[in-house]
């Protein structure tokens, strides 16, 4: 995902939510940051609540904005962190040999 498509997702979520741009524009680059980890470095297959709770969780960890905000900025991004999750199905058969570094600090509790 490049920096037109962040904006793109930005813009949306914020004019969907009464939160400022600079928290949702926060909370959303460390939520897609986790999740194109986990397509990059795991080896494992995740449903999408499995995944969608992962990185809330992670999410509300790493920025310390609280639970609510968190999910519900997520929730309305939830388009575009399926269109990663699917990518990182797509990935799977690409990454099943190649890694020898799996979830490192992505690893799914």
């Amino acid at each position: 995902m490049n920096d037109h498509e962040l904006h793109r997702i930005v813009q949306y979520v914020t004019a969907s939510t009464s939160y400022a741009r600079e928290t949702v524009g926060d909370i959303l680059r460390v939520g897609l940051r986790e999740l194109s980890a986990l397509a990059t470095y795991s080896t494992r297959s995740f449903d999408r609540e499995t995944l969608l709770e992962y990185v809330s969780q992670w999410t509300i960890k790493q920025t310390g904005q609280p639970e609510p905000l968190v999910r519900e900025v997520l929730g309305c991004a939830g388009r575009w962190l399926d269109e990663v999750a699917d990518e990182l199905a797509k990935r799977q058969p690409e990454l099943s040999g190649l890694s020898s570094h799996d979830e490192g600090d992505s690893e799914v509790a």
